[in-house]
């Protein structure tokens, strides 16, 4: 299927499925109190489609823009209420059954996201175990005495099976500035532990780029150059070069490892290479010129060949598959949403401080690319995304700003602390004030979007 079609039917199915959930949790928690609902929205703007269902009649829709959604009760101050269902409007509830409609959508956001992590955890997902590379020199690894082929066993307290659950302690250890111990095991079977430094780490370390800054890179294979199939009508092919050739060198460089040459050949589009061949103990030399693929940042140079057998053993060795029995997987899900939930929020405290960089903020473009990447990786990556964006959507919708559910418990709480309702006019100023925080955080989201557009 076609990349942009797949990105926009990803991004339409993330959104409708954690909005539906989010806005379902208002509407049952709203049901059970007796609340009448006027109308249930996935999205906004113009309505596309639109049917009555229910005893209260209440409007189903889907409207135009994709980015949300609501859940309409009846409530006095928004417009009339039929004497009949006066005592079933929304603002005629005590406090806390106001408190639980409005925190039963961030709650449905959140048990989804269990739901996800359970079945991922009980189904099994595959990763790539934390075996190291050499760490470059100077990098807190390097300080610590890590070394090429060590393994991550733990981080802190916390037992770590691939790279991604090594990727987000890191991050959750270096937004706290902490020193972590990391219990390494070697090639050989020793295990020990080493401290890693992350309080030197700055507001533009938290992106895909932590990692390599503190000096832990995935474990290469030292394998030979030897090629794998060569696809047809690609610059390999053209070349003549066959399955089974051994690049010795390129450019008059020796290239002793696979990983030298494809790095080479990746940063070399459209130049032409001279490469030297070794095919059945004779050398010879041919001339390709790697194909473009992508652009900015990320532009690479492609011979269209793949690795050859003795390299696809070698990192076959470094797969692993994680998984739990029913159980188990529930509390295993539970604390993964819990320990995401209070990262997000550290991170986003970190962003109000100026800790960390605002670029860390993505809108609806950098979800959609993710969302169509993830789907594009299969069914289980595609569902890892959901659960995080539906954590992230919880969390967000949770902040104490007016508007979301979270300012709305603001108020209830300050209702239960004063003993009455807050007055019309200060909800009117909340709303203002939170209207300019949502337009100025989704002014930034939008700016990083289209700047990662244009910068890679």
């Amino acid at each position: 299927m076609n990349t942009a079609i797949t990105t926009v039917l990803a991004f339409l199915v993330t959104v409708g499925v954690l909005v539906v959930f989010h806005e379902l949790g208002h509407y049952l928690a709203a049901r059970l109190c007796n609340v009448k609902i006027l109308k249930f929205s996935v999205g906004f703007g113009r309505v596309l489609w639109s049917r009555k269902r229910g005893p209260d009649q209440t409007e189903w829709a889907l409207a135009l823009i994709p980015l949300g959604g609501y859940v309409k009760m009846a409530d006095e101050r928004e417009g009339d209420v039929l004497p009949a269902d006066v005592e079933r409007a929304f603002n005629r509830q005590n406090v806390w059954r106001r408190i639980f409609i409005v925190m039963a959508g961030p709650a449905a956001n959140f048990l989804l996201a269990i739901f996800f992590f359970w079945v991922l955890f009980v189904v099994g997902f595959p990763g790539d175990k934390p075996v190291l590379g050499p760490p470059a020199k100077g990098t807190p690894a390097a300080l610590a005495g890590i070394v090429d082929g060590d393994t991550i066993v733990a981080i802190g307290e916390d037992s770590v099976q691939t790279w991604s659950e090594v990727n987000l302690r890191i991050l959750q250890e270096a937004v706290n500035r902490n020193r972590v111990a990391v219990e390494i095991e070697s090639p050989g079977g020793r295990r020990g532990t080493r401290t890693l430094d992350l309080t030197t780490t700055d507001a533009g370390d938290f992106d895909q780029t932590l990692l390599p800054k503190v000096g832990l890179r995935p474990y290469v294979p030292h394998t030979r150059a030897v090629l794998g199939p060569v696809s047809p009508n690609r610059p390999a092919a053209r070349a003549g070069l066959q399955e089974g050739d051994l690049i010795v060198a390129v450019n008059e460089t020796p290239v002793p490892t696979w990983v030298e040459f494809t790095a080479i050949v990746r940063a070399n589009a459209d130049k032409p290479l001279k490469l030297e061949v070794e095919r059945r103990g004779t050398r010879f030399n041919v001339n390709a010129t790697p194909e473009a693929d992508g652009k900015g940042k990320s532009r690479i140079g492609l011979l269209g060949v793949a690795a050859g057998d003795e390299l696809k053993r070698e990192m076959e060795r470094t797969r692993t598959r994680v998984s739990y029995d029913p159980l188990t997987a529930i509390p295993k899900a539970a604390y993964k949403v819990w320990d995401l939930s209070i990262f997000s929020l550290k991170m986003l405290g970190r962003m109000i401080t100026g800790e960390v960089s605002w670029k860390n903020l993505s809108g609806p473009i950098t979800i959609a690319d993710y969302a169509g990447q993830s789907a594009q990786a299969g069914w289980i990556t595609f569902l890892s995304f959901l659960a995080f964006v539906s954590v992230s959507l919880g969390v967000l919708n949770l902040l104490p700003i007016p508007l979301l559910d979270g300012g709305h418990l603001v108020y209830y709480f300050a209702e239960i602390v004063k003993g009455s309702p807050v007055s019309e006019r200060t909800m009117e100023i909340g709303q203002r004030v939170g209207l300019a925080l949502l337009l100025g955080l989704t002014f930034f989201a939008f700016y990083n979007d289209i700047n990662r557009l244009f910068t890679g």
